[in-house]
């Protein structure tokens, strides 16, 4: 290590500069790894390091022909990846392979440049991906790092050392930091202009309006958050109540549930929400989802609040958006974990698309309903009944709740009733809701979040992917729609205690609960925490905040006009404050170099004009064939200035001169013969 050191330090200062605007290229490259193809990443670490060792080895750059292979090579690479050159994905490929191959031909100041500020672009696609506080720290050590690169280029002289000009760049930051401040709070937010764009096609994860017999099992091992909740101080519901609606699904086909399309709910339906109790109001912070559901806990009787979004509500108690939820949202919403919705008698066909199974499939499901029906403990029985003695088969049938219960066929609901008897939760609702429509009870599947966690650092309900729950509804005579959650009957932890399932710690974290069984929690949390605040400040702050700003210093009903002039009066003051501020640093920058111009101003009054540049002897000399014995004073004086500058151990000092300056007698404005 001491003699890498060692040889760092005794490189010329090209190869030395070199090496580090590579680096600083590898960090900003870094986090788009995970976003560019492996060949983009392969190209770009092997040209940095054949540039590096170019640098250190002081060896030629490669040729024209070489290089222009090279593009040829990655333009081929791009289509064939992306079937286009435009497009984000495309683009951002593009951009990481064109700055690391800017590289081989950095010869002179002029390429540094141009690779200094293709670094600032390509920064900024880090962010059309991810805006996470990492991303975001990780992209502000690149900014200082080119920086740095950017000053010391200005500073071609000798060798300075990197951390001077890291210095400069450093007080060149936070001198711009008021501007960005005051641009951040200010700047008008037009949605839904304002953000990064988003790519419609890129799927993530979540729930959808499709569940595939399998499908939540695979969510419930990623521990991403979907959500985080804050509730009003003092109403949060037991953790048991806490069903956060998604999509309510109604058409299967034996193994695949979807929603039923609008046509087939009829259009007289209406949600005929009736709730009961307290209210419960709260506000949520939405991750991206690019679908337009928005989350509420059952069950919401309004719109959320929305700011920027028209929010619509459908029979099945969902509320949408008008567009797809590509950026972080953040609403408020009130609801009532009492209640009951839907029909309340049986009209026309309106419940038949709830009754609807494939002909053909789960025959022993089917079999198990006509057995249910004829015994005689359930003869004439009514919803309540039927329901109850599908749970109490669920408690004592000895059935399970797994992670894995094997890959499930065509039949799912006979495979799960009478053969593996084990599954996860939307493996238990979806053959519940089969044997319930084989028993004649209208009924779906919701699928949705159960449960959470508290942060105790922020006091947010964090809401993750792997709370991700499926359960049931029953349609009643004179009741409506009924929740169900057939998985508390197999495992009641579930959903009482919240003893949610998940997968294997890594080997990382298995080490740290090993030594400490709460650091890792508590470290988990800490961060969560400092992510939220990020996310409610920074990523979050909409127009809706900057109004309110407005309105916090005096504005009575702030308008964009307002954030406008309130903007433009800001930047004219911070310009005219530096301005003021480099003509005070330019005054006080030399006050040798100033009290020279003073008696130059002078000599100019007299009738002695003389260039900026001429030193003191010459204007001593100048000041001596205009006026003659009558500059001898001002002669002398000029002499004592070029030694107080030139010869240190003068006895005049800098004050002591300035005060002889203003006791001079200076020549009069008539030039001698």
């Amino acid at each position: 290590m001491n003699k890498l050191m060692t040889r760092l330090a005794t490189l010329p200062r090209d190869a030395r500069d070199t090496l580090f605007l590579l680096a600083v290229i590898a960090l900003i490259v870094l986090p788009q790894v995970e976003n560019i193809p492996w060949w983009c990443t392969a190209i770009t670490a092997m040209v940095l390091l054949w540039r590096g060792m170019l640098a250190v080895q002081a060896r030629p750059l490669p040729g024209r022909w070489w290089r222009a292979a090279l593009l040829a090579l990655t333009l081929a690479a791009t289509f064939a990846t992306h079937r286009t050159l435009l497009g984000r994905d495309a683009g951002v490929t593009l951009i990481v392979i064109l700055l690391a191959l800017k590289t081989l031909e950095l010869r002179a100041r002029r390429d540094a440049f141009v690779i200094f500020f293709l670094g600032f672009f390509a920064m900024l696609t880090n962010f059309f991906y991810s805006q996470s506080l990492l991303t975001a720290f990780t992209m502000l050590l690149a900014l200082l790092g080119l920086f740095t690169a950017l000053v010391n280029a200005h500073m071609p002289v000798g060798r300075p050392p990197l951390w001077q000009a890291a210095r400069t760049a450093g007080w060149m930051s936070l001198a711009g930091a008021p501007i960005m401040l005051a641009l951040f709070l200010l700047f008008p937010r037009f949605a839904p202009l304002w953000g990064t764009p988003s790519d419609a096609m890129v799927g993530r994860s979540g729930l959808s309006n499709v569940m595939r017999v399998g499908t939540i099992a695979e969510l419930a091992l990623d521990d991403s958050i979907a959500a985080r909740v804050r509730f009003e101080t003092g109403k949060v519901p037991p953790q048991s109540q806490l069903y956060f609606r998604g999509p309510v699904l109604a058409q299967f086909d034996g193994r695949e549930w979807t929603a039923l399309p609008s046509w087939a709910r009829g259009t007289q339906w209406t949600p005929n929400l009736r709730v009961s109790g307290e209210p419960v109001r709260y506000e949520v912070t939405l991750e991206p989802s690019n679908r337009p559901l928005l989350l509420t806990l059952d069950a919401a009787p309004r719109a959320p609040e929305a700011p920027g979004f028209e929010v619509t509500g459908t029979p099945d108690l969902q509320w949408l958006a008008n567009r797809p939820l590509n950026d972080l949202v953040r609403y408020r919403a009130e609801s009532y974990t009492q209640f009951h919705s839907g029909p309340l008698k049986r009209a026309g066909g309106q419940l038949q698309a709830y009754l609807a199974l494939p002909p053909g499939t789960n025959p022993r499901t089917a079999a198990l309903a006509a057995e249910m029906r004829a015994d005689p403990a359930l003869a004439g029985a009514d919803t309540p009944a039927f329901v109850q003695a599908a749970l109490a088969r669920l408690r004592t049938g000895g059935y399970s709740y797994t992670l894995e219960p094997g890959v499930y066929g065509d039949n799912t609901a006979d495979e799960f009733w009478f053969d593996r008897k084990e599954g996860f939760c939307e493996h238990i609702a979806s053959a519940f809701v089969v044997l319930m429509r084989n028993l004649g009870v209208p009924s779906r599947i919701v699928t949705g979040y159960q449960g959470g966690d508290l942060n105790t650092v922020d006091n947010y309900w964090i809401i993750r992917q792997s709370d991700a729950h499926a359960w049931a509804e029953v349609w009643q005579e004179g009741t409506g729609w009924v929740r169900v959650d057939p998985t508390g009957s197999v495992a009641p932890g579930r959903i009482g205690q919240f003893q949610r399932l998940v997968p294997q710690p890594g080997l990382f974290a298995g080490a740290i609960g090993a030594m400490s069984p709460t650091l890792a929690q508590n470290i988990r949390a800490a961060w969560e925490a400092v992510n939220n605040g990020w996310n409610q400040w920074v990523l979050n702050y909409t127009q809706s905040r900057q109004l309110n700003l407005l309105k916090n210093i005096g504005f009575e009903a702030p308008s964009l006009e307002d954030l406008a002039y309130v903007l433009l009066y800001l930047l004219v003051g911070a310009s005219l404050a530096g301005a003021a501020w480099t003509l005070w640093e330019r005054n006080r920058h030399d006050p040798w170099l100033r009290l020279l111009g003073q008696a130059r101003a002078r000599l100019a009054r007299a009738g002695l004009q003389l260039p900026d540049t001429a030193p003191p002897r010459q204007m001593a000399q100048a000041a001596d064939a205009r006026f003659g014995p009558a500059a001898q004073a001002v002669r002398d004086w000029l002499l004592k200035l070029e030694a107080q500058r030139y010869a240190p151990a003068t006895p005049d000092s800098l004050s002591t001169l300035r005060a002889e300056f203003r006791r001079l007698a200076w020549p009069a404005a008539n030039p001698r013969g």
